[in-house]
């Protein structure tokens, strides 16, 4: 075993550990916390990948912008710890566990029976393939136009967003 082998081992039991706990925790604050633990994790997964663009933005955008925005709704609503609620068996839990362990069997199933001789896509070469250069010959190439469309609508959005805003104050 490698240690490049070792490392994504470790890191995706990190992630693995830190999902979990933010999802079994009760606290928000500590819940996002645990998700920014998660996104870092993540982060050098992609490093692990030689996909180098994809951890910065992971960093930058999700940890440091969306993160901190979520942190704040966090601590500007003050919201504290829930109260215990008992759990009770009804049908929408039920069906929930029954989704839940369909597509669990159906993921194992998918990874167990998948052959080595899958076809192989077409792209630019592995080690290219995360480079910021990659990716902008692509972004800015190939998908410019889809690209220009995304931020006119995004723009549109944000612009909904501050008309809406205004009409109610």
């Amino acid at each position: 075993m490698t240690a490049e082998s070792l490392v994504f081992f470790f890191l995706a039991a990190f992630a693995v550990t830190t999902a979990l706990l933010m999802i079994t925790e009760r606290s928000p604050l500590v819940s996002a916390i645990y998700l920014i633990a998660n996104f870092f994790a993540l982060a050098a997964l992609y490093l692990l990948l030689r996909a180098q663009l994809l951890a910065v933005l992971q960093v930058v955008v999700y940890t440091g912008a969306i993160m901190v925005l979520v942190i704040f709704v966090i601590m500007l609503l003050n919201l504290g710890d829930e109260p215990h609620t008992r759990f009770r068996l009804d049908p929408r839990t039920g069906i929930t566990v029954v989704l839940a362990a369909g597509f669990l069997a159906e993921i194992v199933i998918a990874v167990a029976t998948r052959g080595g001789g899958a076809p192989r896509l077409q792209g630019p070469p592995p080690e290219t393939l995360g480079t910021v250069e990659s990716m902008g010959d692509v972004l800015f190439g190939k998908f410019l136009l889809p690209f220009e469309i995304s931020s006119l609508l995004l723009l549109a959005a944000i612009l909904g967003a501050v008309v809406l805003a205004r009409r109610r104050g």
